[in-house]
């Protein structure tokens, strides 16, 4: 006998009684959802409200950023760099998370992530380290509180959830804000970072840099959602879409949901929809799935360029202002070039010193067996270099 041929079934009833009340939503559907297209702020009459200092110190930094994205480019082709993911085009998602974020607050980073970074504190260098190979993390996280790089897709998102949870139940005033790109969200580590956040009401901020494609992958092929921010729905969180080229309405709307994170309202998940100039990284070619036209209708929506006719307009670009900010950016890019033309000196043993806070026996054993081999290949070295010098002492007059 099945479930619905037991005896007071509804089946042959011509009213079916409504589901069971835990059905119901937890919260109002309505205000989770995101705009129909892409919040702005440049072009339109919300420009107005904008505060100088602030577009000032947006474009420095956007500045500053496509400087250091070329000079890093410039250096991977030199073979100073193993790789480098651009986020050339992408400088004002980048600039915006890291002037959203108090001091005390933290930013969990993708690879692609190195400007927040420098933005945030972080010397050029020391974001760099990883993506030159030297180590798995060139700077200290609790002194920035900047979470280590992270390779792995949106295997940094769980981690701000935690981070973030934590210091809600010690008390502590803080705020995750993590970054990830479109190709992140079709990982399981999203849902699970988002789920968790909204049920935990945790203070931390997604931040989506929705640049097109996921390596060769267009969006389109990734999910078949409204938008991503429609995602936040499911999850019982807002969404917000904004225009990720627009460096004062990427600022305000992450500045709202860090502020609403830190007052308790729980998460967000922001969708910035920005375009990604340059090649994923050194060792893509670009050609093979899109056209140089598509790139070129991105390039005329430029963030540095969109935020230069507002300040244009309201004669912010003075001489003096547009001469110091290039020549910081030079500086940025002469302090990048001298780090990184110095040979690293490496220590094999530095390979057990960040596993775990105390060596297990096993690690010290390995510790042992590679300093062991390590004073036998230098005494070997010894030995052949005075071998070789000897007979050729004997052999002069």
């Amino acid at each position: 006998m099945t479930v619905l041929e037991q005896p007071g079934s509804s089946r042959n009833k011509s009213s079916l009684a409504g589901p069971p009340p835990a059905w119901r939503p937890r919260v109002d559907p309505a205000p989770l959802l995101p705009d129909s297209a892409p919040y702005r702020v440049l072009g339109t009459d919300a420009a107005a409200r904008i505060d100088s200092g602030l577009l000032t110190r947006l474009y420095a930094q956007l500045v500053r950023g496509r400087r250091y994205n070329a000079q890093a480019t410039a250096l991977t082709r030199q073979g100073r760099l193993a790789v480098y993911p651009s986020s050339t085009g992408q400088e004002a998602c980048q600039v915006a998370a890291a002037l959203a974020l108090e001091d005390r607050d933290w930013l969990f980073p993708s690879y692609r992530d190195t400007l927040a970074a420098v933005v945030r504190g972080l010397g050029p260098v020391a974001a760099l380290t990883l993506l030159r190979g030297d180590w798995h993390n060139g700077y200290d996280p609790h002194e920035y509180r900047v979470a280590p790089l992270c390779t792995p897709l949106a295997t940094q998102l769980p981690h701000a959830v935690g981070l973030a949870h934590a210091a809600r139940l010690k008390g502590d005033d803080v705020v995750a804000l993590a970054m990830v790109g479109d190709g992140g969200t079709s990982e399981g580590d999203f849902h699970e970072a988002l789920n968790f956040a909204a049920l935990w009401q945790a203070p931390v901020v997604f931040l989506v840099q929705n640049n097109g494609f996921a390596i060769s992958v267009p969006l389109a092929k990734q999910t078949a959602a409204p938008s991503l921010a429609h995602k936040a729905v499911g999850y019982g969180m807002p969404g917000r879409l904004v225009d990720g080229n627009d460096a004062p309405a990427m600022h305000e709307v992450l500045t709202e949901a860090v502020r609403r994170a830190r007052d308790g309202g729980g998460p967000t998940l922001i969708e910035a929809v920005t375009y990604r100039i340059e090649a994923h990284t050194n060792a893509d070619d670009a050609t093979r799935y899109r056209s140089d036209a598509e790139v070129e209708t991105w390039r005329a929506h430029d963030p540095i360029a969109l935020l230069e006719r507002e300040m244009a307009a309201r004669q912010l670009l003075t001489d003096a202002f547009v001469a110091a900010t290039r020549e910081s950016a030079e500086q940025l890019a002469a302090d990048l070039r001298d780090g990184l033309n110095a040979d690293p000196e490496l220590d094999p043993m530095d390979l057990f010193d960040h596993v775990f806070a105390e060596q297990t026996g096993q690690l010290r054993a390995q510790a042992a067996q590679l300093r062991a081999e390590l004073d036998a290949e230098a005494a070997g070295h010894t030995e052949d270099t005075a071998g070789t010098a000897g007979p050729a002492e004997e052999a002069r007059p």
